[in-house]
């Protein structure tokens, strides 16, 4: 579905809920990881979605949580996701991220603001928090969703791929050692629905590679690409004049 976890392992909700929270101190107030996901599936439902699939990640026993939930929409190419990430060794603030992972392929592609980050903060406080989250997520959603469409009607030669491969690596968005098998990736797509060599099918190249990176390499990669490409509702770098 897109949670990408080379590091830890996959784990299911009730695993989740066995792992003991550490104590907190005066300026260090940790959160519960089934805390961070009950919060976000009272908001879900809430909003009359429906959650579609759940995945989950333990790293560093279990000190880190990662978590992917897929929701309902009504295009059929792909789904709307929410990101879940939480910590109890102040690694990571607890955050949330809008997604759409494509049916095809199980790819995620991230959108560009984390909506949600805190270190610091009671269950009181982190179900409004997540309420005023979810709110923008869904304004994260519909521009992923426009700008997804317009990268399809944008065809890219093999030589402008070349180019825009290199300038991911050159920001660290991927690694160099994976410019010559993301071309390749472009050129011969492991999924027929990417053989038009559209600036969508440039993108699937990329988060076809990102699937092996850790969490924490992956949200670099993802962040690269948002900006590279216009995901986060800017203007796309790549193309830019």
């Amino acid at each position: 579905m897109g949670l990408m976890m080379c590091e830890g392992k996959y784990v299911g909700r009730d695993e989740i809920a066995n792992v003991p929270t550490p104590v907190g101190t005066d300026s260090w107030h940790p959160v519960p990881h089934m805390d961070m996901i009950d919060a976000v599936t009272e908001v879900v439902r809430a909003h009359n979605w429906q959650i579609l699939d759940e995945q989950y990640g333990l790293a560093r026993e279990g000190q880190r949580m990662f978590g992917v939930m897929r929701i309902n929409n009504s295009s059929r190419e792909w789904s709307r996701c929410i990101g879940i990430r939480n910590s109890h060794d102040q690694s990571l603030s607890v955050g949330l991220a809008a997604g759409i992972s494509v049916m095809c392929c199980s790819n995620l592609a991230f959108g560009g603001t984390m909506v949600l980050k805190r270190r610091h903060t009671s269950r009181i406080e982190l179900n409004g928090l997540v309420v005023t989250a979810i709110e923008e997520l869904e304004l994260e959603f519909l521009n992923l969703e426009t700008v997804s469409e317009d990268l399809k009607l944008h065809e890219v030669s093999a030589d402008e791929a070349r180019v825009a491969i290199v300038k991911a690596a050159e920001i660290g968005a991927v690694n160099s050692c994976d410019i010559v098998p993301i071309f390749r990736e472009f050129q011969k797509p492991c999924h027929e629905e990417f053989a038009e060599p559209t600036r969508w099918s440039l993108l699937n190249a990329f988060t076809e590679h990102a699937k092996k990176y850790s969490p924490g390499r992956a949200d670099v990669c993802y962040r690269g690409l948002n900006e590279l490409f216009g995901l986060d509702g800017s203007r796309p770098k790549l193309w830019a004049r």
